[in-house]
């Protein structure tokens, strides 16, 4: 049976790529459905995409903020029975769809890794140190079977929905817990390596100085001990 993928994009303020990004979905995935949860960007990220009148883009506007949230808002309006999430401001990585897809075939859940063989991180060190730590502690507390817990890059069978869903507040983290749960209901999980490119704008949006930076840290920390203990 032929498998419609569904993509799930959050945006806020992607103009400057957002249209490559999809483009390179288009041109990447057969029957693929895209859909795009903007968070009230201010740059005309919803008006450039809606200009696209794509009938394969599903375009969600919200006023709120927030990628868990989003992600979940978005996967609730996906119809494809394999599903999965890609940074919008990382349009090289959308190559890589027909790999997973293929990965697919022998298991439940594919993640883009940047810490399995040939996978790589060229962001700033401060960044590549903190997902380093932030990975030890979730392999220390969470189990060695997945070597990149905060790549959040992935796809899986829409079917296993029905052994975990995300809970939706935070940042990425949520991904860790999500991540977890399948794993304790025993999905089969497949890392491929990956390239991190350089940010495109310094520090990522969602830590926009150092302070929010470490504040974000604790946050996922936090999660990672949460998600060990949590009964469901």
């Amino acid at each position: 049976m032929k498998n419609k993928i569904s993509i799930i994009l959050s945006t806020y303020n992607e103009a400057y790529i957002i249209e490559k990004t999809i483009k390179n979905i288009l041109e990447n995935v057969n029957d693929v459905e895209i859909v795009l949860v903007d968070d009230n960007s201010t740059d005309g990220t919803f008006e450039k995409v809606s200009k696209l009148n794509n009938p394969n883009i599903k375009l969600i506007s919200r006023t709120s903020r927030g990628l868990a949230s989003a992600f979940l808002l978005g996967l609730i309006n996906t119809n494809g029975n394999i599903v999965g999430w890609f940074d919008s401001n990382m349009p090289s990585l959308i190559k890589q769809i027909p790999e997973m897809v293929e990965q697919l075939k022998d298991n439940d859940l594919v993640i883009l890794s940047r810490f399995v063989e040939g996978g790589k991180d060229e962001r700033s060190k401060l960044r590549v140190l903190s997902s380093r730590c932030i990975n030890f502690i979730c392999r220390l507390f969470l189990g060695s079977k997945i070597k990149d817990y905060t790549s959040s890059v992935f796809l899986m069978h829409r079917k296993n929905l029905q052994l975990a869903v995300p809970i939706a507040y935070g940042h990425g983290e949520f991904f860790i817990e999500f991540l977890y749960k399948m794993i304790k209901k025993g999905i089969k999980v497949k890392e491929i390596p990956y390239t991190h490119p350089l940010d495109h704008e310094g520090m990522s949006k969602t830590a926009t100085n150092i302070i929010r930076f470490f504040k974000l840290g604790i946050d996922y920390i936090i999660r990672i001990i949460i998600s060990r203990f949590r009964n469901n």
